[in-house]
Order: C-alpha cells, then structure tokens, then sequence
C-alpha cells in the first residue's frame, strides 16, 4: 500500500525478493504537471509493468472496500507513503496486520513530511521506524528502528532517497522474522513525540529577518513543494537552491551582484531561482534580468 516515490523500492524490493503480492493499493490517479491531466500514481504504473492487481479506491472507510480488501486473505499489508487512512476493519483484516514503514525514529515526526521536517530544523541523525499500525496517526508499536546520519547538505528529495533504499533493504529480512517482531513489539512513548505536518504556500515564505541558514535548511527542506519564494504575492520569485556565504546588513539587502542577500544573521546567496512565468536561471543572470544591484532591498 503506497503512493508517493517513497513506496517504489518497496515495491521493488517485496517482487524481487519473490513475495506473494496479492494486491497493491495506491491513490486513484490525479490531475498533475501543468497541463493537469489525469495521471495514475508512479507506484500504479510500476505494479502495472510488474503484472500486479493495482487497487485505487478514494477511501477505505465504507463495507464495501473493507470487504474486498478482507477478501484478499493476506497474512500482512506493507505500508509505505500511502496518504489514506486505514480503519479499524482494515487493520484487522491480515493475519498479521498492516506494518508502516517510516522515514523518522519515531516518535519524532509523526506525520506527513517527516524528511522534510528533519531538513528544516537541523537533525543530524533520522531514520527508519517500522511499527504496527493502529488507528492513531504514527503512534502504533514499534517493531524495528534503523537509524542513518542526514548527509550535509541534505534536501527532501535526496533524503527520502536514501530512507526509501533503506526500507528496501531492510524489509525481506524483517518479514521473516515478523511474528518474533510482533511479539516484542514496544509501545512508543508519546511525551517525546513531535509532529511533521504537510507545509502550506505561507510557509514558503522568506523572511529576510531569519538566519541565513535557516533560510538555507527551508530552501533545501520545502522544494519542490509547496517551494520556498520572495517578492510580492503577484510576482513570486522561487529559490531553488542556495548556500550560505558570509555577510553583514540590514536583512533582505543585496550585498553584490552574484546575488548575495543579507540575513538576519550572515547572508546568503541565491544560486537557482525561478521567477513567475519564468524558465529557472543563475540567481546573478536573475539580478541582470530585472535590473537589480546593491543596495537594492529583497522583499
């Protein structure tokens, strides 16, 4: 059960090791690109080329779902980046239940964007949590826990990379062992929890009054979405990427023309951006292109 590229090595990695799959459940196809045509989930297309049942229901929660999803017969549902909830009928359903696997050592950053919440506040070290699940939002008890060092400079992408092949490699072993797991399963402890919420567009928003390499870590945390942007609402310029440099001045200014912008605290140059209705370019030719030069001021 998955959706997002998260799943994909997975998936992978349960065919590959000749497991029984008797069904894979993604989200039904969404409206996606710039042309918002309707497009099946890339784990969808992959269980297609692989001969697989591919499932898409809305939602899991009426007796007719819950009854073809119990008709399956399965001993255990892998679950990986799917996005529906899974009722109280549904976790029941497997013989051994339904199992998460977790880009966070839970149970820091439940939720829906844990990588990206590791990146945001500096985490030197996260990892993979595999528990069972319950009808909580990631609170189930946990089977394994697999950590890994966040590599320097890390964005969200490169990140869930690296955790989903750690799932990958992990999983064919710990389904072999599923039931001795199960019996010492270990109750999280839900005073240490923290929360990973999806990000909304506001959230994207620089304030030039940060540290430069906070700015940094949202820079490498929130793209491709939902981005992270200057300028005014009616012409948002996205940065893409960006390293912190050294400089001082009041926050937002331009300190030179390869586009180095004072933080509140160091500065921070702009290295690919992408203005509105714009293809993506340097952050300088950006600065040449409107025209822009020191002291000019970010907003």
């Amino acid at each position: 059960m998955g959706t997002a590229p998260f799943a994909l090595p997975v998936l992978e990695s349960l065919h590959c090791h000749g497991q029984d799959i008797v069904a894979v459940y993604t989200q039904p196809p969404r409206p996606a690109g710039r042309g918002k045509r309707t497009r099946a989930s890339v784990v969808a297309e992959r269980a297609e080329a692989l001969g697989l049942d591919v499932m898409t229901p809305a939602s899991l929660r009426d007796d007719e779902a819950s009854a073809a999803f119990r008709a399956l017969d399965a001993d255990v549902a892998v679950v990986a980046a799917y996005g529906l909830i899974l009722p109280r009928p549904v976790l029941d359903a497997p013989r051994l239940g339904c199992i998460n696997l977790h880009p966070s050592l839970l149970p820091r950053w439940r939720g829906a964007t844990p990588a990206a919440h590791t990146i945001l506040h500096g985490d030197r070290e996260t990892g993979l949590t595999v528990f069972r699940m319950d009808e909580g939002l990631d609170t189930g008890a946990i089977l394994s826990r697999h950590p890994m060092t966040v590599p320097r400079r890390a964005t969200t992408e490169r990140l869930e990379s690296g955790l989903a092949d750690l799932a990958a490699d992990v999983l064919p072993g710990l389904l072999g062992r599923l039931g001795h797991l199960l019996a010492r399963a270990e109750p999280q402890d839900d005073r240490e929890a923290t929360y990973a919420p999806k990000f909304t567009r506001a959230d994207g928003r620089i304030d030039w009054r940060r540290g430069a390499e906070e700015i940094d870590r949202m820079v490498r945390a929130l793209n491709p979405r939902p981005g992270v942007h200057f300028g005014p609402a009616s012409a948002p310029v996205k940065v893409l990427e960006a390293e912190v440099v050294s400089g001082e001045g009041p926050p937002g200014t331009l300190l030179d023309r390869s586009a180095v912008v004072a933080c509140g605290r160091g500065a921070l140059r702009l290295v690919k951006v992408r203005a509105a209705g714009r293809p993506t370019t340097d952050g300088d030719a950006w600065l040449r292109g409107q025209r822009l030069a020191p002291p000019a001021r970010l907003i």
